[in-house]
């Protein structure tokens, strides 16, 4: 497949991926989506998504499985634990809250139909703080990562299952907003997030393979190298929309909660294998 074809076909999955409603469903979308990434990249097996660019990557994938030996991120699955076990100020913890353990990102994110929105795991560890009257955490970085990457470590092995209930139009006008949101050019570079992840992904940015959008949200939180910490899903996309120039969203926001909806039912059908360690 040429250099040229694979834009072209880039160009029509955006096209058909923008469509009306009426014109295509979500799952009219995710099999767009899906089947564009197996035959851009014909011989990475399916599973194999979840890592990134290190699926399409040889040298980074050996750099990335000697990391791995030693993973950056167990401290924070340390922590995460510890803050799961302890007692909030009125006995309570987020067993409570929780009742079936921490092994839960699979849940996640869901269409709240009584209140209307899109919940996210990091989004109900507040609302579990708050209902205890505790102080909600900060939604990029610090302990938020080091929770969720606890919780993302007990539940790797589940698939992602995102549903979007048909009989609630509220639930796909959220959808439709966060694949706008994605294939929306932004930022004085006036990119989208499909111009570097859909047609130029496997392409190479300075020194950075771009990886493919397939796979992108299993592996969160992730330890960067770059950042020399944990940082959560939505630290990603502001990172991402300030690379392109653009103001970024409030982590936690409708905008970011409603791309994450719509992202994550993208890789329906994929193990989550979070935290995971990148550049």
């Amino acid at each position: 497949m040429t250099k040229k074809t694979i834009t072209l076909i880039a160009a029509s999955l955006a096209c058909t991926l923008s469509l009306p409603t009426a014109l295509a469903t979500p799952e009219q979308d995710k099999e767009t989506f899906q089947a564009y990434f197996e035959s851009r990249f014909p011989n990475v097996p399916e599973d194999d998504f979840v890592n990134g660019a290190y699926a399409i990557d040889p040298v980074g994938r050996e750099n990335w499985e000697a990391i791995e030996e030693f993973p950056p991120y167990e401290t924070a699955i340390s922590k995460g634990e510890e803050m799961w076990e302890t007692p909030f100020e009125n006995g309570k913890t987020y067993k409570d809250c929780f009742p079936d353990g921490p092994a839960i990102a699979g849940k996640y994110p869901y269409w709240d139909r009584e209140r209307g929105m899109v919940i996210t795991l990091p989004l109900a560890i507040n609302e579990c703080r708050e209902e205890n009257k505790e102080k909600p955490l900060k939604y990029a970085k610090g302990p938020i990562a080091d929770i969720v990457g606890y919780i993302a470590y007990e539940s790797r092995g589940q698939v992602t299952n995102v549903e979007i209930p048909e009989d609630d139009p509220r639930a796909l006008e959220a959808y439709e907003r966060g694949k706008q949101f994605y294939f929306a050019r932004r930022g004085q570079l006036n990119f989208s997030c499909a111009h570097c992840h859909m047609g130029n992904s496997g392409t190479t940015l300075r020194t950075e393979i771009l990886s493919p959008a397939y796979g992108h949200t299993t592996h969160f939180p992730v330890y960067r190298s770059k950042w020399g910490a944990m940082g959560t899903l939505h630290r990603r996309f502001s990172g991402c929309n300030k690379q392109v120039r653009a103001k970024p969203f409030k982590p936690q926001g409708e905008e970011y909660r409603n791309l994450e909806f719509f992202f994550t039912y993208m890789n329906n059908g994929l193990e989550l294998n979070g935290p995971g360690a990148r550049k």
